[in-house]
């Protein structure tokens, strides 16, 4: 599946350090910055759009740009986005109702979360851009190569999805809710979420619509879950 030698080392030692690096961070270095930075909009701008932009989206940029022409999906066709890939905005729609309507039945009438707060709304401007480019730019694009059946894109897309979920362990380690997010089967969205992005992705050769997608999920997850 991954042919080129120097890209296939390059993926492997770009995810053990990225996950390694990501866990020690997210465990270690976010809740000593937090008791540093007590206002709360100012740690989410130096979290989400300084520090996870240097460790995520800056490194995966330059490797999706550097093996570009190795790529199934060109750095060119992952940044564009065409009229015709308008269309997918659709599955919002669904995202909507998804969301929403689990919102309504748990609460038993339409309002929104009781844990909403604007600032929440700052890492919706960059986490969808920051994992969209690592999961679906890079780790999905370099899986993809080789594969020529659609169950071969099926296990490329499973592998992601894995992956996916597998970069939310930290943050459900440190939040106390890693055992819960099993036992209330809150991971097969995370899985769900993964496959639909990568479908996107698949069809439009771009990033935008998955990126688009995302940002608008984890929106209406803040405003009503």
């Amino acid at each position: 599946m991954l042919k080129h030698k120097k890209l296939t080392v390059t993926w492997l030692l770009f995810a053990v350090c990225f996950y390694g690096v990501w866990a020690i961070s997210e465990i270690w270095l976010s809740p000593l910055l937090k008791q540093a930075v007590p206002n709360e909009y100012l740690f989410l701008l130096l979290w989400d759009g300084l520090i996870k932009n240097i460790l995520w989206t800056l490194p995966a940029f330059l490797l999706i740009r550097h093996f570009s022409k190795e790529l199934v999906f060109s750095c060119k066709e992952l940044f564009s986005l065409r009229k015709e890939h308008l269309k997918y905005l659709l599955i919002a729609v669904f995202l909507t109702i998804f969301v929403v309507g689990g919102a309504i039945v748990r609460r038993h009438g339409f309002s929104l979360s009781p844990d909403f707060h604007p600032s929440q709304l700052i890492i919706v401007l960059f986490v969808g851009l920051s994992e969209e480019i690592v999961f679906r730019g890079f780790f999905l694009n370099t899986t993809l190569i080789g594969t020529k059946t659609p169950v071969q894109q099926g296990v490329a897309v499973g592998i992601n999805a894995l992956m996916f979920l597998a970069i939310h362990f930290p943050i459900w380690i440190s939040e106390g809710i890693f055992l819960s997010s099993f036992t209330s089967f809150g991971f097969v969205t995370v899985l769900a979420l993964s496959a639909l992005f990568s479908y996107c992705t698949i069809k439009t050769r771009s990033l935008w619509i998955a990126v688009i997608l995302h940002s608008f999920y984890d929106a209406l997850v803040f405003l009503f879950v």
